[in-house]
């Protein structure tokens, strides 16, 4: 009976390396993935992804842009369930949109690799991106971060004046302990620590959450993209911090 403990014993204690080993080596590869640039075209046609990044990169010549906003589907609905009150924070700003639903890190880094930064000296960039590294491929939040930090490299090389406003990602799912909200809580507590003289690191999650931590669909019908009201919530608690980083009165 001790000979079969200690072989337990001696086999638990090898397992338990191999197992820290086969860890680390998926947050590695996680981390190359979110931070290798990569562009989401179909071969031989022309998709509407690529399609938007040709009229942001046209957009981005063809303007002095002051404020830029960076990001997924969050923020390309600006566009749309936020229209409204886009207009009415940012209608009289030199204000570009350059988020793309669906897109994670790695797809933000292959767009300002590829123009969409060019020529363009703004003032503030307005950055939120990683629920879809957590949504659609389960990164660990090492390796979201790692890609927002890349994105937060790529804006200082292109344009150095630049200050970034950089958002903590939003809450998403009902319970506060969703492990999608949970991932995305993790990758936030990372995000905070980019913050320099350059980066403005602002979290406000709890604006759009009921006391108990739950989200309602009041603000975001599906638990994920903020409705009207949603977007109103946000430009509201940003303006404050980007009135000061804009250098408005």
């Amino acid at each position: 009976m001790c000979r079969n403990l200690l072989f337990l014993l001696t086999t638990a204690m090898l397992l338990v390396p191999a197992t820290r080993v086969r860890a680390d080596s998926e947050i590695d590869n996680a981390i190359k993935t979110a931070t290798t640039p990569s562009h989401r075209m179909k071969s031989g046609e022309k998709n509407w992804w690529q399609e938007r990044h040709e009229q942001k990169v046209a957009a981005a010549k063809q303007g002095d842009w002051e404020l830029i906003f960076l990001g997924d589907s969050i923020t390309h609905s600006w566009e749309n369930a936020g229209k409204q009150t886009w207009q009415q924070y940012y209608g009289k700003r030199k204000a570009l949109n350059l988020g793309f639903s669906g897109d994670r890190t790695e797809h933000v880094l292959w767009r300002l690799d590829h123009g969409e930064l060019d020529g363009c000296k703004p003032k503030v960039v307005v950055l939120m991106i990683g629920t879809n590294n957590t949504g659609h491929r389960k990164d660990p939040p090492q390796a979201i971060a790692a890609g927002v930090k890349k994105i937060l490299e790529r804006i200082e090389a292109k344009s150095p004046q630049t200050k970034v406003l950089l958002l903590a990602i939003f809450p998403r799912a009902a319970d506060k302990n969703d492990p999608q909200r949970t991932n995305n809580d993790k990758t936030n507590a990372l995000l905070a620590k980019l913050a320099d003289d350059r980066v403005t690191y602002l979290d406000i999650n709890e604006r759009f959450l009921m006391p108990d931590g739950t989200l309602s669909k009041e603000i975001m019908p599906d638990l994920l993209h903020p409705k009207q009201k949603g977007y109103a919530i946000w430009a509201e608690a940003i303006e404050p911090t980007l009135k000061d980083l804009l250098g408005e009165k």
